[in-house]
């Protein structure tokens, strides 16, 4: 049976990635200096993350984390820009919540967070929810004025040329993943790839589509095209762990 994703694409996060990617952001983001302090984000509370279920719902918390981290001063011109920022209701302990869920709901430009089943909700991240879909629409106003502003026909041109030259080369390189031998056989894993479509291929160089190509050194190392790591993530290899992309 397969097992429930901890992520739909596009379609938000459980409540509880947001509440670890936002501890992970509190610990990396960029301090300001005194005279540019225009967004507060609080001392640290100190209480530890809550348990991640499974290694996909820890990879995706510093995606996140690393993503609001990237967009930090986007995002925080964002707010400003709307007038969401300040708001008495909201205390400056919450600012890394509400930056990383802005940077969420714009990536799945604006839309509804969908509601997961057997979910135990988390009081501040259904607050900050409903209080930045309350104001979507002065949000996307204020990212496309921020996009005019800055002649940036994506959010991912504010970033400096070297960050995007950087990006783009690694979103070309092929993606590594681990077989985790301890969970399934070598035989079984290039079993289940053949019944999806895959094909092995004996170069590098030959990786294109539905193909992978195994390490020469390490033949419990797989890669794998980069244009297909979302539909690899919804593999039951993937949701089970037995395949671990590096």
């Amino acid at each position: 049976e397969k097992r429930t994703m901890t992520l739909t694409e596009k379609n938000g996060y459980r409540d509880f990635i947001y509440v670890n990617a936002a501890k992970i952001f509190q610990g990396i983001h960029t301090e300001k200096p005194k005279d540019r302090l225009l967004v507060r984000y609080g001392e640290d509370s100190g209480s530890p993350m809550l348990p991640f279920k499974d290694e996909y719902s820890q990879r995706v918390s510093y995606e996140l984390a690393f993503n609001a981290l990237k967009y930090q001063d986007f995002l925080e011109e964002i707010l400003l820009d709307s007038f969401v920022y300040p708001c008495q209701s909201i205390p400056d302990e919450l600012t890394s919540l509400l930056v990383v869920m802005l940077y969420d709901l714009q990536d799945r430009k604006f839309q509804p967070r969908k509601i997961f089943d057997e979910e135990e909700p988390v009081a501040e991240v259904q607050k900050i929810d409903r209080y930045l879909f309350r104001f979507r629409t002065k949000l996307a106003a204020a990212l496309a004025r921020c996009r005019i502003k800055h002649d940036a026909p994506s959010i991912e041109c504010v970033l400096p040329e070297t960050v995007q030259k950087l990006e783009q080369r690694a979103s070309a390189l092929p993606l590594c993943v681990w077989i985790n031998t301890f969970k399934i056989s070598l035989e079984d894993v290039f079993r289940d790839l053949k019944m999806k479509g895959f094909t092995r291929v004996e170069s590098m160089s030959d990786l294109n589509h539905y193909t992978y190509f195994m390490d020469q050194h390490c033949n419990d190392v797989l890669f794998f095209p980069s244009s297909l790591k979302e539909e690899l993530l919804n593999l039951d290899l993937f949701a089970d762990c037995t395949l671990l992309l590096q």
